[in-house]
Formats: structure tokens, sequence, C-alpha cells
């Protein structure tokens, strides 16, 4: 299975931190944002993976990670958005280096408390399909922004809603995502959303309607850091307390 960490965008949520540099670049605590995706996925025993970045600020990604040994990776590619057309069309950019294999795609911005290895031990489980890691947030005002899960009786997802006014259900769709080597005839068949760009949540909405899609809850925080300024300053606030209770 390879990794793909999708760190591009304008970042525009952030400005104007985001006028000097990516948003994946700028610090969470002690390091780049980006090293904690790194880190995520390093420490499923993902070790194989590719950066997709874009902007003016795409060199500054090599000049950090290198061919990334310093992080334990022991291949690292790098793919160029060059316009933001959305998640699911940078995520096109890495169909030749997954190279038919199965793929995990993180989203640069996403922390996570716990370790997302039982997600990928799961799915490597799975025969074939899609999975998604949700997380438990009962701020029905925050879901509103947030792609949210929707069950059927059985607790089987039904759709995932984008942005709902009235959330399904207490349960947020994070950015990490599982796919099989069917996910790129999905990709090429999508059409733009209104807002021009191609989305994931479509994607994740075909495996659904097709019954191939499962799910995971992870315990334990989840932020996005790259959802607001207070999101970003709650995420550094809560990785900061969390380091400094497990040096004491």
């Amino acid at each position: 299975m390879r990794g793909v960490i999708l760190a591009g965008g304008t970042g525009s949520r952030l400005h104007p931190l985001t006028r000097i540099t990516n948003k994946h670049l700028l610090p969470i605590y002690d390091r780049p944002m980006i090293s904690y995706a790194i880190q995520a996925l390093v420490g499923a025993g993902i070790k194989e993976l590719m950066v997709v970045t874009g902007g003016t600020h795409a060199g500054e990604f090599l000049r950090l990670l290198g061919n990334g040994t310093e992080y334990g990776i022991e291949r690292l590619s790098y793919g160029y958005q060059e316009k933001a057309g959305g998640i699911a069309e940078a995520l096109g950019l890495a169909e030749s280096f997954v190279a038919g294999d199965r793929c995990v795609v993180l989203l640069g911005d996403n922390i996570f408390e716990r370790s997302i290895q039982p997600c990928v031990e799961a799915f490597g489980r799975q025969k074939e399909g899609a999975r998604v890691v949700l997380s438990r947030e009962s701020n029905s005002d925050h879901l509103q922004h947030l792609g949210v899960a929707q069950f059927d009786g059985d607790q089987r997802l039904e759709r995932i809603v984008e942005k709902p006014e009235r959330p399904p259900s207490e349960f947020a769709v994070t950015g990490v995502y599982f796919y099989d080597a069917s996910v790129w005839n999905v990709l090429r068949d999508l059409k733009p959303s209104g807002r021009g760009e191609l989305e994931i949540t479509d994607v994740n909405n075909w495996y659904v309607a097709q019954g191939l899609m499962d799910y995971d809850v992870i315990e334990g925080f989840w932020g996005d850091a790259g959802e607001s300024i207070d999101a970003y300053y709650a995420v550094n606030d809560f990785v900061r307390g969390h380091a400094r209770h497990r040096s004491t």
C-alpha cells in the first residue's frame, strides 16, 4: 500500500499566514505541519509516499523533506498541481506513483492523536473498495462545515453529506481515505462541482453507491489545522499540551 499526502491549495482560510508560505509548512508546536502527516503514515507502516503540492512555495517541500530518509521514508516522490482544481484532481496526479497498488490518502493539514495503523490494517483485510475514517463531533455547528456520514438502520454508510445544514449524524469524515485501483477510473469520470473543482466527496459517494465503502471511527483528538485560524491555533494548543503531558 502506498501513501499520498495532499498538501496543495491556496490556504485562503489561514490568511494572512499563508501569504508567505504553503499552509502545510506552517508550524504546529515545534515542527512543520506536514511532518505530522508523514509521521502518521510512516508510523502506520506506509514507507512509500508521494507529496502533492502546488503554488509558488512547492520547492520548499523539497528543501524541507529532501529524499525523506530523515523521516523514515523509503521512497519519496513529489507531484505538482498547477492550479487549485480540488482534492480529487490532486489525487489524480498520483496514479503513476501508486501504479495499480492500493493507496491511503491523507490531507496534510489533518492531525490525529491516535495511530491510524488499525485503519490501515483493516483496509488490508478488505477485499475491494474504499474506506474512510470518521471522528465523532458533538458540536452540530462545527459539523455544518464538514463532510458528515449518513447511516442506514444497520449502521452502514448511506452517503456522505458535505456541509449539511442539518447534520445526519455526529460522525465527521476526516481527511484519511483508502482506495483500491478502481479509484483512477472514478476520477476520470468525475464532473466539476459548482465551484469548478473535482470533489473527493463525489469519489467517496461513488463507492458508497456501489456498496464498496467501509469505515472506521477513530478515537482521541482529530483536528483540521487548515479549517480556520481558530482551528489552526486549537490544533497547536492540543499538540503542545499533549507533548508536555508526555514529557512529565
